[in-house]
């Protein structure tokens, strides 16, 4: 897994942003999809039914998409593009990453509190460290993602509390293989679009 939540498979299917012209993993950009009543519908997931349409994961590219009709270019057919589309994107995001991680929880695959983690840590159970954005920069140092894991900190200690049931989480780790990769790429892909550069970063000494 490389920095920014995107695999080393080179033969990984690409996919181009319409508004950029780059091609990328198609797990690194966003989908949407053109409803039946012709509506810009975003597609997180990338499994709802019809032609894609892909994004980077950036607000400007977004409301870019949104205003100068290139939606419609890509779909080569008369399409409405929902008000705010690059917030909602934005919250259906961290909503998704949110969601992902309480899954983890529940299989066992996640853990939250300073405690917990550093057992994790020292024990080589965690392969990705997740920190609030919001939390103290001091007690955050006392914590380092594995050499050859992820560091995700582009959630709130709120965000983070949301996935484990409580009022804030400041500390959570991940284990190896379940949903962690899908936590790692579509965290990546909430970073950028909060402008957050090191929200997922690979783990350091």
């Amino acid at each position: 897994m490389t920095r920014g939540g995107r695999t080393k498979d080179n033969d990984a299917p690409e996919r181009r942003c319409i508004v950029t012209g780059e091609r990328h993993p198609r797990g690194g950009l966003l989908r949407f999809v053109i409803g039946p009543e012709g509506q810009v519908v975003p597609d997180l997931a990338a499994k709802l039914p019809g032609r894609g349409i892909w994004l980077s994961a950036d607000t400007a590219v977004i409301e870019k998409a949104a205003t100068r009709g290139l939606f419609a270019r890509a779909a080569r057919a008369p399409v409405t593009v929902p008000p705010g589309l690059a917030a909602m994107v934005h919250d259906m995001l961290t909503r998704r990453v949110i969601d992902l991680i309480s899954l983890s929880r529940k299989g066992g695959q996640a853990v939250g509190g300073y405690e917990k983690v550093r057992d994790w840590l020292l024990r080589g159970d965690a392969t990705v460290l997740i920190q609030a954005s919001d939390g103290s920069e001091r007690g955050k140092t006392k914590l380092k993602a594995p050499e050859d894991g992820v560091h995700i900190t582009c959630l709130s200690a709120q965000e983070l509390g949301l996935a484990f049931g409580r009022e804030h989480v400041i500390h959570a780790a991940l284990a190896a293989g379940g949903l962690s990769e899908r936590v790692v790429e579509e965290a990546a892909k909430l970073a950028r679009m909060r402008a957050q550069d090191g929200g997922v970063a690979a783990g350091k000494d």
